[in-house]
């Protein structure tokens, strides 16, 4: 199979090209620019473009798929040519699907903790040694790609994300998987940039519910008010197993479950991440496996990268990297490093960085996002805004938005680097959160900068 890649440098899009490679596919992808990780990744496979550009004489009628990345706009040349030639050209979701038709699907939807949860299954399926394909949007310890797609295994795990698919798609990621297995985490308003309304945004969720195939399944976390009234009108034809947080207990900072066969210690903490364990034990129940399989392997797990990744610790102090920048993620996110040290004084720095989160109109959504933190800081660069073509925002707005006498907003993240050098840590944790990463800060440098003060 010869299949081209139209922005193959996205974090999803060079994965796939590396599942597609390593099954033995001839690989072939441009784009305009290409970042790490993504570009070493593909230059160590030999897959990275010669040239940066777009080049319509790549596009030849002896290709049999061109996957057409976000990144890429409509009027893109190569696309064009593709068109031109009647070539099959599908999204990377799309593409995934059809790669993986005759497996056992498994969804998880979601507005937050998707990644957690499908991290979870693929921990638990992997250490009890059963074969699967997977597409997640983090680097997972024990993965060595975010995709894989294979021939043999029967069942595959998929991530699926509410955004629009490609450029000329405009559905949502997860309509295209129809699983067998669906999860619904929880929902609150987000990518307000496509879902103008959150009634607008709630119907992908309803119609995610009406791709599930028929005798399948949905797991859907009770205690969302949103997923409650949607499961009220229940189809006939597939399962509905409701779920809460996993029974547990918190000692000396250690998040321990509660079960039959007694205390199991885990790695990971927060009300949060206890639901997504909860949600991730009924799945694995529905691919077969026993209590003892899922609680054996669950123990060791350490999490998703950027999601409450430890950067640095000592005694006195830990600092955590957080993808969270959405309000239920912050609060989420602030309450579960709150409730877990409750006798260290919490310092909460969050990015203001995605289209949603820097429109004026959506700001309010963060009221009270960070109350429980002892400091509060939140960051957004002016130049951000202006890119992103967005209506200019005030740090008095940002600040009004947020609430709290807590809370510090910052438009330089040198003088925000340097208000935290200036803090005591002692006794105190530091929580980074962000889809970004402060306008180039390294984090994990800073961190160490800070539990070496």
């Amino acid at each position: 199979m010869r299949v081209h890649f139209i922005a193959i440098g996205g974090a999803a899009m060079h994965n796939l090209a590396l599942a597609l490679h390593k099954k033995g596919f001839h690989i072939t992808g441009s784009d305009d620019e290409i970042f790490d990780p993504s570009k070493s990744r593909l230059e160590q496979y030999g897959l990275l473009p010669e040239k940066w550009g777009w080049f319509p004489d790549k596009i030849t009628s002896d290709i049999d798929a061109i996957i057409l990345g976000m990144h890429a706009r409509i009027d893109n040349p190569e696309l064009l040519k593709a068109k031109e030639l009647g070539l099959k050209i599908y999204s990377y979701p799309e593409y995934i699907y059809e790669q993986t038709k005759d497996k056992t699907r498994v969804v998880i939807g979601g507005s937050h903790g998707k990644t957690t949860t499908t991290s979870m299954i693929m921990h638990v399926l992997k250490c009890n040694n059963i074969d699967f394909d997977y597409m997640v949007g983090a680097q997972i310890e024990g993965f060595d790609t975010m995709v894989k797609l294979s021939e043999d295994a029967k069942i595959a795990v998929f991530e699926g994300d509410e955004y629009l698919a490609s450029p000329i798609d405009p559905r949502p990621k997860f309509h295209l998987y129809h699983p067998h297995i669906a999860l619904l985490t929880g929902i609150a308003w987000d990518h307000i940039n496509v879902f103008p309304t959150f009634e607008n945004y709630l119907s992908q969720f309803e119609k995610f519910i009406g791709y599930i195939k028929p005798q399948g399944s949905l797991i859907y976390f009770q205690e969302d008010q949103h997923i409650a009234k949607m499961v009220e009108n229940k189809r006939d034809d597939i399962s509905y197993l409701p779920y809460s947080s996993h029974p547990h207990e918190v000692n000396s900072g250690i998040s321990s479950l509660i079960t039959d066969k007694g205390k199991i210690e885990l790695s990971i903490f927060g009300e949060h991440n206890l639901q997504n364990l909860k949600g991730a034990h009924l799945i694995c129940k529905e691919l077969g496996l026993s209590d003892d399989q899922f609680y054996s392997a669950i123990q060791n797990f350490g999490g998703a990268a950027k999601r409450l990744q430890t950067l640095a610790e000592n005694d006195d102090t830990i600092v955590y990297q957080d993808f969270a920048h959405s309000p239920s993620k912050l609060e989420a996110t602030t309450k579960a490093v709150k409730n877990q040290f409750p006798d260290r004084k919490l310092v909460a720095c969050m990015e203001l960085h995605t289209f949603s989160s820097l429109k004026e109109e959506f700001l309010p959504e963060y009221k009270d996002s960070m109350a429980l933190a002892d400091v509060a800081m939140v960051y957004f660069n002016p130049k951000t805004v202006e890119h992103k073509k967005l209506k200019a925002i005030t740090s008095q707005q940002v600040k009004n938005a947020f609430g709290g006498d807590n809370l510090k907003v910052y438009t330089d993240s040198d003088i925000l680097i340097r208000d935290l050098m200036n803090l005591s840590f002692e006794n105190s944790n530091l929580l980074l959160m962000s889809s970004g990463n402060f306008s180039g800060v390294n984090l994990k440098d800073l961190a160490h900068k800070i539990i070496n003060k």
